[in-house]
């Protein structure tokens, strides 16, 4: 059988609303494709100065620095649930509304370089749990968003 980082979590593993994210994770190891895709953004990061990284680029409204705000945000409410999840976390977890985040977080004010750390440190982090996380716990079930999800699919 294989390992449950290897295998697409299928539509009774998490809410359908979430399919749409879900199917546009490759094929493949997760934990491979978490490390190959921070690799990714680190080296397009690295070409963004600090006044670049206040540029809001149409039709966009949030600035780079916000934006990777926003996908630190995600990381951690993400890696929260799979974690909260395979660990047996009992109590159903609740929505994630990244505008109410955007309004009460202040990433334009953070230097540029925090921001890139702070996403590397997430993501290793939890690069870290996928790692030494046995099957059984990426099979795990819970409830996110009044509906059951898997480990896997958190």
């Amino acid at each position: 059988m294989p390992h449950p980082a290897t295998v697409r979590p299928t539509a009774g593993q998490y809410a359908s609303e979430f399919g749409k994210y879900i199917s546009l994770v490759p094929d493949g190891d997760v934990r491979q494709l978490l490390a190959e895709q921070a690799g990714d953004l680190l080296r397009l990061l690295g070409r963004v100065c600090e006044s670049g990284s206040l540029v809001r680029h149409a039709p966009y409204t949030w600035s780079v620095k916000q934006v990777l705000g926003h996908i630190t945000d995600c990381e951690r409410v993400f890696g929260h649930r799979a974690h909260w999840i395979a660990r047996g976390g009992a109590a159903p977890l609740v929505t994630f509304d990244e505008q109410a985040f955007m309004e009460v977080a202040a990433f334009d004010r953070w230097p540029f370089v925090e921001l890139v750390d702070e996403f590397q440190c997430v993501r290793r982090a939890h690069m870290l749990l996928f790692e030494h996380l046995e099957p059984g716990g990426w099979l795990r079930t819970g409830v996110v968003n009044d509906h059951p999800a898997t480990a896997a699919a958190a």
